[in-house]
C-alpha cells in the first residue's frame, strides 16, 4: 500500500482551498512555507489556557467564538503571552472563524513569529469540517497514469495505449455519443476510502489535444455536459496494435486486473486494426463491466449453459 502525502505547505493549503474556505490572509505571510502534517483541524482552547500536554501542534488551528471570548477577557500582555506560547509550539497556521477580527496582539505576534494568520466568515464547525475534507484529498495517496479518462454510462474508464494508437479519436467519438471527458492524455488518480478517483491536471482541464486539429476546449465545442471534474475509476482499457497481441480473448471467462495504488481495477485489452469501431468496443466493455459489478457475468453464464447442454447429451 502506498504511503500518503506526509505534509503540505500552508501556501499550498491557502492557494488550493483559500476560495472554498473564504480565507483572507491577515498577517504572517513570511511563514507560508510552514508545513501542515495532519489532516484534522484543532481548536486550541486548552493551549490558550496554558495546557500543552496533548497539544496537536501539527494541525491547522482554528479559533471560534468561545476561544476568542476567552482571549478578550485576558489583559493585553497576558493575551500576547498566551498566543506566543502557542506559536512557540511551531503550529502551521491559525484561522479565525465567523469573520472574527484578530486582536492587535495576535496580529503583532503572528508577524513577529512568522505564523500565517487567516480570517474566514464560515461558522466554526463548518470551517473545520470543510477544511478536513479538503485536506484529506491533499494527503491521500496519489499517482499519475498516462491515458485519457471518460465517464461512460456512469462507469469511469481509463483508456491507455501507445502514442498514435487512436486514444483521442476514440474519446472524441465517445463524447459525441453523449459521454463525458474527465481527462486527456494524463490522469491524476488518488486513493480515497478504498476507491480510486481520477481527475485532470489543472492546466489541461476541459481540453484535448487532437492530431491535425490542435488543442480544443471540449466544453465549448460539445457543451457543458461533455465534461466531468472527477470520477471513480472502475475499468481500464488498453488499446494494443493487433499484431502485438499474442492471444485474443474470444470468450472473456478470465478477468484481468491492473494494480493502481494497491487497488485492483478490472482491465480489458482491445486489439486495434483498421476498420474496427474502437469507440463502440470501449463503450460495450464499459457496459459489460457495469453488468459484472451488478453480478451478471455473461461469459460465465454462457459457459455454464454450454456445460449443462454437453452433460445432458452424454
Amino acid at each position: 500500500m502506498p504511503a500518503p502525502v506526509k505534509a503540505i505547505t500552508v501556501e499550498h493549503f491557502f492557494q488550493t482551498h483559500g476560495n472554498g474556505l473564504q480565507l483572507k490572509l491577515v498577517a504572517g505571510a513570511a511563514g507560508l512555507s510552514r508545513k501542515i502534517r495532519e489532516t484534522t483541524v484543532n481548536r486550541p482552547g486548552l493551549a490558550l489556557a496554558g495546557f500543552f500536554e496533548f497539544f496537536a501542534n501539527k494541525r491547522v488551528q482554528v479559533i471560534g467564538r468561545a476561544e476568542n471570548t476567552y482571549l478578550k477577557h485576558l489583559p493585553a500582555q497576558e493575551r500576547a503571552a498566551r498566543i506566543k506560547a502557542m506559536f512557540d509550539k511551531l503550529i502551521p497556521c491559525l484561522i479565525y472563524a465567523r469573520n472574527i477580527h484578530p486582536c492587535h496582539e495576535t496580529i503583532q505576534v503572528a508577524e513577529t513569529e512568522k505564523v500565517p494568520l487567516f480570517r474566514s466568515p464560515l461558522v466554526t464547525m463548518k470551517l473545520i469540517n470543510a477544511a478536513t475534507i479538503m485536506m484529506e484529498k491533499d494527503f491521500a495517496p496519489q499517482t499519475t497514469e498516462l491515458g485519457s479518462m471518460v465517464d461512460i454510462a456512469g462507469v469511469g474508464v481509463l483508456i491507455r495505449g501507445k502514442s498514435g494508437i487512436g486514444k483521442s479519436e476514440s474519446v472524441l467519438a465517445l463524447i459525441e455519443r453523449g459521454f463525458s471527458l474527465v481527462s486527456d492524455d494524463v490522469t491524476r488518480i488518488r486513493l480515497h476510502e478504498g476507491q480510486l478517483i481520477g481527475t485532470c491536471p489543472d492546466v489541461t482541464r476541459h481540453h484535448m489535444e487532437v492530431r491535425g486539429l490542435g488543442i480544443i476546449n471540449v466544453a465549448s465545442v460539445f457543451g457543458i455536459g461533455s465534461i466531468r471534474e472527477q470520477k471513480h475509476l472502475e475499468l481500464i482499457v488498453s488499446l494494443v496494435d493487433w499484431h502485438e497481441v499474442d492471444e485474443v480473448d474470444r470468450i472473456g471467462l478470465e478477468d484481468e486486473f491492473y494494480d493502481i495504488l494497491g487497488v485492483k481495477v478490472r482491465h480489458v485489452t482491445i486489439p486495434v486494426r483498421p476498420g474496427r469501431d474502437i469507440a463502440r468496443m470501449i463503450e460495450v466493455a464499459a457496459l459489460d463491466s457495469k453488468l459484472k459489478s451488478m453480478g451478471c457475468n455473461t461469459a460465465q453464464e454462457f459457459n455454464n449453459r454450454l456445460i449443462a447442454r454437453m452433460q445432458k447429451k452424454q
